[in-house]
């Protein structure tokens, strides 16, 4: 369902990928909303991907651009301006890789070059994004900037490996840009904490299968999905959200405030019997002598 909330608006969408994608859900909610997009991702995302035949169903352009190149990201923005005819309203930074953790080192274990990628890539790059568009002036009063994050920029989980670093200092970067725009311009600068999604970079995460099903039953409300934080994320680009800034909004089914479920404790409890049984089963075959 429509309700027009960015009927008349243009914003720049980085990191659709395929219909994994939570930048993909963005960028088809937006254009429900009324939006006008230019899509972008990297040359060798847009040739692994299927962005084209997202751009086809939206009416937008891809622009290919490497979020760490500052020189692409300054061609990016002026063909941006070039396609809207001027300014524009939005921005959403879905970009996150992790060298690291795609060659299986663990935390412990870094190699430090493939760190400073991955803060580069991961949240290094937002910041570039916002000063190249604040340099150009190319949004418009009253923009929206977001960024995905993820809780482990606040809580250890294992797996995220550095991605977590990367995550909390995207957080850092909109809040201190968020005060810097927000002074000059009213633009409002926030990060979406979602929950675990099994996107293409997502899956990548050491255990995912068993942090989605951990997150699932510790949410009282679910696991958001990627059309659920799409939902979210167009609200925050909307007039609806204009005095909402420098925040770290969760968005999560409720699992950034739980400490235990009732529907987890189930689950760990049966664990913890069935290895109890097991180890009595081994040490007393004959019974323990309990009635």
């Amino acid at each position: 369902m429509s309700y027009n909330l960015l009927k008349g608006k243009k914003g720049l969408v980085f990191g659709a990928l395929n219909e994994q994608s939570i930048a993909w859900k963005v960028a088809e909610r937006a254009v429900e909303e009324g939006a006008e997009i230019v899509l972008t991702n990297t040359p060798v995302s847009i040739r692994m991907g299927t962005i084209d035949r997202l751009a086809e169903k939206c009416g937008a352009i891809v622009v290919p651009a490497d979020a760490t190149s500052v020189t692409d990201l300054e061609n990016l923005i002026d063909r941006a301006m070039e396609q809207f005819g001027g300014k524009f309203d939005f921005i959403l930074h879905s970009i996150g890789m992790s060298p690291n953790v795609r060659k299986g080192r663990t935390y412990d274990d870094l190699d430090y070059d493939y760190l400073s990628k991955t803060l580069d890539i991961s949240a290094i790059s937002f910041h570039k994004v916002i000063q190249v568009a604040r340099k150009k002036d190319a949004i418009n009063d009253w923009g929206s900037i977001v960024a995905l994050s993820y809780i482990a920029a606040q809580r250890t989980l294992y797996g995220y490996n550095d991605m977590a670093d990367a995550k909390a200092l995207l957080e850092s970067i909109a809040r201190s840009f968020g005060y810097i725009y927000g002074r000059e311009k009213k633009i409002r600068i926030n990060t979406v904490s979602q929950s675990p999604t099994p996107t293409t970079a997502g899956n990548g995460v050491l255990g995912m299968g068993d942090l989605l099903d951990f997150a699932e039953r510790m949410s009282p409300l679910g696991n958001a999905t990627a059309a659920d934080c799409a939902d979210y994320v167009i609200t925050l680009f909307s007039d609806l959200t204009r005095k909402v800034t420098m925040q770290n909004l969760f968005h999560d089914g409720g699992f950034s405030s739980m400490g235990m479920s009732r529907r987890a404790m189930r689950t760990y409890g049966k664990g913890l019997n069935a290895k109890f049984d097991d180890v009595k089963s081994n040490q007393f075959p004959f019974g323990t002598g309990e009635e």
